[in-house]
């Protein structure tokens, strides 16, 4: 296979646009900004005041064009699994407990098999992070989605005690960054991964692992640190997500040294996708980061250091 091409923008997703979008978007969002709303625009979850003492945090996302391939896969409840970690994972940055969920499916023509496996794999996670499954809405539109399309989204809604929150504020130089490991690729660049597997045959094994909830480690991790800051490792990779996290005049460098990849991005290194467009667009195998005090390393993988300086930089 040719070498030319293989990265997310030529598989036709282009994360420039995406950031392009997000600052055009920021004015519209903040012309409605209330005294209720807490947090920065661009979070992993935004933050409404509830009173005096608690903020819903609420976070909106979708499983993309992994879709494509987990129904040519007959893995469809997995993919509802994708949504609901990964809509949870979101909340979960803000130190918030998952209360609940409302998915969203869309096709050309409803699939009553395909949407129950869907909601299904949602309904899983739900379960495991008592966040309940309130409801949704099954759109049949014929005249936007072609024959065999199918997209499903969701929004998951948390409650986080004001003593509780977590927004990077109190992250300073010299703290750690601990990683929790990925399944895989999670719901990331599958745009570029479908280009790469085209028509033929591939390992759903190995390319279609669902997304790990992290609530579980989460809360053992905060049980035993300052946890300070928490990213959810999505698109844009490590080096994008965690940067969301930190405040204004502060870093991190990450040494990629520090864990071993899964399985799967030898399979990427084997088809040509070089170091530096993983690095930007996958997880390489940490799915969370969590920022806390050095004295706290102790309480998981460090995989890096806080820094002044603003960014994400490779050791």
């Amino acid at each position: 296979m040719s070498h030319e091409g293989l990265t997310y923008a030529a598989a036709g997703v282009s994360l420039a646009t995406a950031h392009a979008v997000a600052d055009r978007l920021r004015r519209a969002v903040d012309s409605t900004r209330t005294d209720a709303v807490a947090g920065r625009f661009g979070g992993f979850a935004g933050l409404y005041r509830l009173d005096e003492r608690r903020y819903l945090a609420a976070s909106t996302d979708g499983v993309g064009s992994k879709l494509v391939l987990a129904r040519r896969a007959a893995r469809l409840h997995e993919a509802g699994v994708d949504l609901a970690a990964h809509c949870v994972n979101d909340v979960l940055t803000t130190g918030a407990e998952p209360l609940f969920l409302l998915d969203y499916v869309a096709a050309n023509r409803i699939s009553l098999d395909e949407v129950s496996e869907l909601v299904e794999g949602v309904a899983e996670v739900c379960l495991a992070a008592g966040c309940a499954l309130i409801g949704g809405e099954t759109a049949e539109l014929p005249g936007i989605y072609r024959e065999g399309e199918l997209d499903f989204a969701g929004t998951c809604v948390g409650l986080v005690e004001r003593a509780d929150l977590i927004d990077g504020s109190r992250v300073e130089a010299g703290d750690v960054v601990l990683g929790l490991p990925s399944a895989g690729l999670h719901a990331n660049g599958f745009s570029l991964v479908r280009r790469l597997v085209g028509d033929g045959d591939f390992d759903a094994d190995l390319l279609l692992a669902p997304t790990r909830l992290y609530l579980d480690e989460v809360r053992a991790l905060r049980g035993a640190a300052d946890v300070r800051a928490l990213a959810h490792v999505t698109g844009g990779g490590i080096a994008g997500n965690l940067a969301r996290a930190l405040p204004d005049g502060l870093g991190a460098r990450i040494d990629p040294s520090a864990w071993q990849r899964p399985p799967v991005y030898a399979w990427l290194d084997e088809r040509g996708v070089d170091e530096d467009e993983q690095r930007a667009v996958f997880n390489l195998g940490i799915g969370y980061c969590a920022v806390v005090p050095a004295v706290d390393a102790g309480s998981g993988l460090v995989i890096g250091m806080i820094e002044r300086g603003d960014g994400v930089r490779w050791a």
